[in-house]
């Protein structure tokens, strides 16, 4: 059986352990928080979650456990069938993380820590994340998913990368992008109401309450 290692806090463990969840595959979830130890970085060699155990050996990165878990034809597939619609998704996948989820993650002290980064370390995020928003808006379908009539690896992205980004540009600079991206709020919506969105969620408000 596989072994996911992560903990529910992680939005990068949880899109993994939605990948395992709408595939049906059966997995043991393993709490695990990032770790330097020497049998740790034997298995996630940066030292992060999430990382798979498969019967092989270990697998860390986000993307490649996501690829792995396709390549083994297990449950449905989470990518468009066309060759060039599936590029299109990952597309989306590094657009929303390169650009948008990664440059917010300067800002995430403010929102949600109680630091205090320099005015002009916000002002150059703030402009990346209208670049990156811009960006991600020109290549979605929403139709009704991120990448087209079918849910994908691109969907967990925006529900956990960008999600997270609005709500830290909503408290930081009282910037309502949700509002300017009505399609994304739909998408949302429509996300949290299956089953395996919903049991993530709970998993991880739960651990955030525990603290």
């Amino acid at each position: 059986m596989l072994k996911l290692y992560g903990f529910p806090i992680s939005n990068y463990t949880n899109i993994v352990a939605l990948a395992l969840l709408e595939k049906g595959i059966e997995f043991e979830y393993v709490l695990t928080r990032p770790g330097k130890n020497p049998d740790y970085l034997n298995k996630s060699p940066m030292g992060k979650v999430p990382f798979l155990e498969t019967e092989q050996g270990y697998l860390s990165e986000t993307q490649v456990i996501l690829e792995y878990l396709e390549e083994t034809g297990k449950g449905p597939s989470l990518y468009p069938a066309d060759v060039f619609a599936r590029a299109k998704a990952r597309e989306l996948i590094r657009q929303m993380e390169l650009y948008i989820e990664l440059p917010a993650r300067r800002i995430y002290p403010d929102a949600f820590f109680g630091g205090e980064t320099s005015e002009k370390n916000r002002t150059a995020v703030r402009s990346l994340l209208e670049k990156g928003f811009a960006s991600v808006k020109s290549l979605a379908q929403f139709s009704p998913y991120i990448a087209g009539s079918q849910l994908s690896y691109a969907d967990f992205y925006a529900y956990f990368a960008l999600g997270l980004a609005t709500r830290a540009a909503k408290i930081v600079y009282s910037w309502h992008a949700l509002d300017e991206f009505p399609e994304l709020k739909t998408l949302l919506s429509i996300l949290a109401e299956r089953e395996s969105f919903q049991k993530v969620i709970a998993d991880q408000k739960a651990a955030m309450a525990a603290g």
